[in-house]
């Protein structure tokens, strides 16, 4: 440690490549320092003296047919060079280091390929050595689909020293020498482009590493680093719930599954290999290798995505952000509906530990007319507290099913709380060992003390599934899905790979098997999930970790939500009010609201989160700004429809509806609710706050009434403390007032109109009994609103009512 401190503290920020051969990490880990399940950075491969790095230099040979070619690498190393006293490391060419000389490549030639997936979609493929077929033609739980079959809306055309593909919405053009790959837009803009060395070589005195994949001295194994241009004006979004500024340029984002312990650092529950950009086009990282993104941060000119496995898979996207995030979720799935239920409120804390806890809280609900859906129990229901063995707790819950069958009849479902690690005094831990369910080290034994469920075995999935179909069976609603982002990342799983593969992968097979057996007892697509991956968004729903209880948290927060929002999920929620400590009552009164304008909402953390805790004056605001969810429920289900449909988030950054806006891509505090509602948390006690309006329309305050216009706007939160306006033009649907969604009435429905200029308003209703989304059009005429076809006759009776 004090070696790797003190070269850091002598190097010049120039030195960047230089690597301290103490820490030389293999295949991208660590090997002498650092903590258990510490994110693995592997940008540090990239940066060693000890390594071969093959540049991507000309393309020798290409099938325009099938898109396939082959890539010349030129072979190099990292020398030194010292300039008035000042040291660099720059990128060297170099002969051959193998021994016999003539039986290996000094520049190999090895395939590339670029395959047209839909109109707005291309793949980009390649390799840097050797591939098992086992792995190349290996099936990616990642993919929805992985057979691609090519589209036939791209058209070919010979140019100039390369090879040029356009759709309606954009071109890919591929030079030969030097080999470059560029992306375009559908009138001819360059999105971004490929980096070479020549871009660099002259252009700059700033080593950069361009495209390229490196050999590792230690191993021999190989990763690439997919270099791309940024453009000056370019902002980048996404990588999953990521807590930092909202624009990662300028930023190093590690993807690494990692319990994150908060919601205000670097690290990540839920990374997401994909981001898109403010130019028009978005990019998906397919692998389940560690990843680290360096956007712009070392050179604010590039986009450097160092990607550890040994080949290379991109997908880009073409479109503006609901383009790219409807491409993107075509590629790795959209959610299923969730349950009409699971948008009720959940009342949680950590923990009830009993029946009578449960029951409690349950009649305490309808006694002070707060409505509510789900009672959640969570570490407490077993006979230890956090001892996950699936039993409830003999000494606390007389009779489990009854209960669960009483709240029932109250209007509640029940949730669980369990985990996937096994204590050695579980008593499920023998079996577990003696059955070998569980992820093992290099020498077949535990890596760590507890037993981690291995769900690439199909026995241990099994296994884990008829423990929670017992659950189920009782009439449990959901499973809340903790934990999962720390699988072994030297581990040795049962399908042969090791965790440098299967780490990130984990909480995928993970929320897999919750939302599969779920769905098969109860019928219903639902979790309670906290860690992902790519392709998670098809089992809803997640939540966002474990925030302290202040301001600078719920700030944090709602940028966790916008960023994955940003990565392909549609439904997300958190903690309202924080988790760590008894959130301050003030707190909780203006992230209550946030709460409840999020796709789903919970109560939970550090007791007392109970609204009669607080007082009577705390309560009567909790019911209210409840009663206003509740109400709004028929917006909420059928823009959750519409979210679903579409691969878009509920909670949206304002620049997925209003991209041509250079305003709406600037703001992080806060968003879109649906398409039609905006929403500014108040991150602390004030009378007011600025609040961006996007778009070139008015919008109305939902609470007041108040008409504002575009652009930046100082408003007051109304009575429930937070700032809500609708968009002209918009019709939100409300429903009469019930203390559950059991009790709703559906039949009847009230349309109201938020008009101030817009003289024909739309919106969008959907009712639970067949999930039809429908189009509802209001027009004026004679001063009146009138509904201009009831399209839900029969099953619903539709009244018009003006803001």
């Amino acid at each position: 440690m004090k070696k790797r401190t003190y070269l850091q503290l002598w190097a010049k920020p120039a030195l960047l490549f230089l690597s301290v051969l103490a820490m030389l990490p293999v295949n991208g880990q660590r090997q002498e320092m650092g903590l258990r399940n510490e994110p693995v950075d592997i940008s540090d491969d990239f940066r060693s003296f000890k390594n071969t790095y093959y540049l991507a230099d000309k393309m020798v040979n290409f099938d325009p047919k099938t898109g396939s070619g082959e890539i010349v690498y030129n072979r190099y190393e990292f020398k030194t060079r010292m300039a008035f006293n000042n040291m660099l490391g720059v990128l060297r060419p170099v002969t051959p280091n193998e021994f016999p000389e003539a039986e290996y490549e000094v520049s190999p030639t090895l395939p590339f390929s670029v395959q047209f997936v839909s109109p707005r979609t291309v793949r980009l493929q390649a390799q840097s050595g050797f591939v098992s077929p086992e792995v190349a033609n290996g099936e990616s739980m990642m993919l929805v689909n992985n057979e691609m079959p090519p589209s036939d809306a791209w058209k070919y055309e010979q140019i100039e020293g390369g090879h040029r593909y356009s759709s309606q919405f954009g071109a890919v053009v591929i030079d030969e020498n030097p080999w470059r790959v560029s992306f375009y837009d559908e009138k001819g803009k360059l999105l971004t482009s490929t980096n070479h060395h020549v871009d660099n070589a002259d252009a700059t005195y700033t080593p950069i590493m361009p495209f390229s994949y490196v050999r590792r001295a230690s191993d021999y194994s190989r990763s690439f680093s997919a270099t791309f241009n940024l453009l000056p004006d370019e902002k980048i979004f996404g990588f999953g719930e990521q807590y930092t500024e909202l624009d990662k340029r300028g930023q190093k984002v590690v993807l690494w599954v990692d319990d994150a312990n908060g919601t205000q650092n670097e690290t990540s529950y839920k990374p997401i290999p994909f981001f898109l950009s403010s130019r028009g086009y978005g990019m998906f990282m397919h692998t389940s290798s560690p990843i680290t993104c360096d956007v712009g941060k070392y050179f604010s000119g590039v986009n450097s995505l160092m990607v550890g496995d040994e080949t290379l898979d991109l997908f880009v996207f073409l479109g503006e952000p609901r383009e790219v995030l409807d491409a993107y979720t075509d590629v790795t799935g959209k959610p299923e509906m969730p349950p009409l239920w699971s948008f009720g409120l959940w009342m949680s804390r950590i923990t009830y530990f009993s029946e009578e806890d449960g029951r409690n809280v349950a009649n305490e609900l309808r006694k002070y007319e707060i409505p509510c859906d789900v009672i959640h129990f969570d570490t407490g229901w077993f006979e230890t507290d956090w001892r996950c063995d699936y039993q409830f707790s003999e000494s606390r819950f007389d009779n489990a099913g009854r209960m669960i069958k009483d709240l029932k009849k109250q209007g509640f479902h029940t949730s669980l709380w369990q985990l996937p690690y096994f204590v050695p005094q579980n008593t499920l831990f023998p079996e577990i060992i003696e059955k070998g369910l569980f992820i093992k080290n290099d020498k077949g034994n535990l890596p760590t003390e507890d037993a981690i469920l291995d769900f690439s075995n199909p026995e241990a999935v099994s296994w884990y599934q008829n423990k929670l179909r017992g659950l189920l069976e009782l009439d449990v609603g959901a499973i809340k899905v903790d934990f999962g982002e720390a699988a072994p990342a030297k581990g040795v799983y049962h399908n042969g790979r090791t965790g440098f593969y299967e780490h990130n992968l984990y909480p995928l097979r993970y929320n897999k098997a919750v939302a599969e057996v779920t769905k098969e007892v109860t019928g219903d697509q639902i979790m309670w999930a906290r860690s992902t991956w790519a392709g998670s968004q098809r089992w809803p729903l997640h939540w966002g970790g474990d925030p302290a209880n202040t301001n600078s948290a719920m700030a944090a927060t709602v940028r966790g939500g916008l960023s994955m929002g940003l990565s392909g999920f549609s439904f997300w929620s958190h903690d309202i009010g924080g988790f760590v400590l008894k959130t301050p009552e003030d707190v909780y009164r203006r992230w209550l609201p946030f709460g409840l304008l999020s796709s789903h909402s919970r109560t939970h953390g550090t007791p007392p989160k109970e609204p009669w805790e607080y007082g009577e004056d705390f309560t009567d605001a909790f019911r209210k700004a409840t009663n206003m969810r509740y109400e709004l429920m028929p917006y909420i289900y059928a823009q959750a429809r519409h979210s679903a449909e579409n691969g878009l988030p509920m909670m949206r950054a304002l620049f997925v509806e209003y991209p041509d806006d250079p305003g709406a891509w600037l703001v992080d505090d806060q968003y879109l609710f649906g398409s039609d509602i905006l929403v500014a948390p108040m991150f602390e006690k004030a009378e007011s706050r600025q609040v961006y309006l996007p778009g070139k329309h008015k919008w109305i305050d939902y609470q007041s009434g108040n008409v504002y216009n575009p652009g930046w706007n100082d408003i007051r939160p109304g009575d429930i403390p937070v700032v809500m306006l609708v968009r002209d033009g918009a019709v939100v649907p409300h429903i009469h007032l019930a203390q559950s969604t059991m009790q709703m009435d559906w039949s009847k429905l009230e349309l109201k109109v938020f008009a101030a200029d817009a003289i024909s308003v739309k919106g969008m209703v959907c009712l639970p009994s067949d999930n039809e989304l429908q189009q509802v059009e209001i027009q004026l005429e004679d001063e009146k609103f009138v509904l201009k076809e009831n399209l839900l006759e029969g099953k619903a009776t539709l009244n018009v009512t003006v803001k």
